[in-house]
């Protein structure tokens, strides 16, 4: 785990410019890289929702160039997770992680290189790193396609905050279910309460 505390950051200008390899992010104003060395390893988490072959999976793993970034709070701006990432190698661009129904930031998002090397630096070295008071965690991805950035939660969101139990701030509070139960509760205690009077004065 990294011993790296990230907290807010200013946001970076002109991050969509012109500069860098093809387009992508402006990364003119070079700041030091961290330097890793190759073949940091794939974790054994696995898309339950590739439309194909586990073997293609990983091997579309081995040659990939995007991260998936999570837990991250739903106040963290693109911005900052540039201004973090930025440090392992030039970024071709960042996806935000969407609720499939409010369209609000839901705790993830997807971080993709030009170059797999600097992909490998950021899986070794940002991995468990902080960034607003939350430890991240980043892992290899086999490629954005336009629909990921939604949530596949019943709730909209992520689906580990479909049943999480826990109040957690930077997530928007208690999980999906729990919210429902208490909205459920809050309804049947205003129904059983006796209706309100209006009196005339006297």
């Amino acid at each position: 785990m990294s011993d790296w505390q990230f907290t807010r950051f200013r946001p970076y200008s002109n991050h969509r410019g012109r500069g860098g390899r093809g387009g992508g992010y402006n990364n003119n104003n070079k700041r030091p890289r961290i330097m890793g060395p190759k073949g940091a390893e794939l974790s054994r988490y696995r898309d339950q929702q590739y439309k194909g072959s586990k073997y293609e999976q990983e091997q579309k793993l081995l040659k990939s160039t995007t991260l998936y970034i999570g837990n991250l709070s739903f106040y963290t701006t693109e911005e900052q997770v540039h201004e973090v990432f930025r440090q392992a190698g030039d970024i071709k661009r960042i996806i935000m992680g969407l609720d499939r129904i409010k369209k609000t930031p839901c705790g993830f998002c997807f971080v993709e290189y030009f170059d797999r090397v600097d992909a490998e630096t950021a899986v070794r070295f940002l991995n468990g790193a902080k960034l607003d008071d939350r430890q991240i965690r980043t892992d290899w991805d086999w490629g954005f396609e336009d629909g990921r950035q939604y949530g596949r939660g019943k709730g909209g969101g992520q689906i580990r905050d479909d049943y999480r139990q826990d109040f957690d701030d930077g997530r928007g509070g208690y999980g999906h279910h729990i919210q429902e139960s208490l909205l459920e509760s809050a309804n049947a205690h205003s129904m059983q309460l006796p209706p309100t009077m209006d009196m005339d004065r006297n």
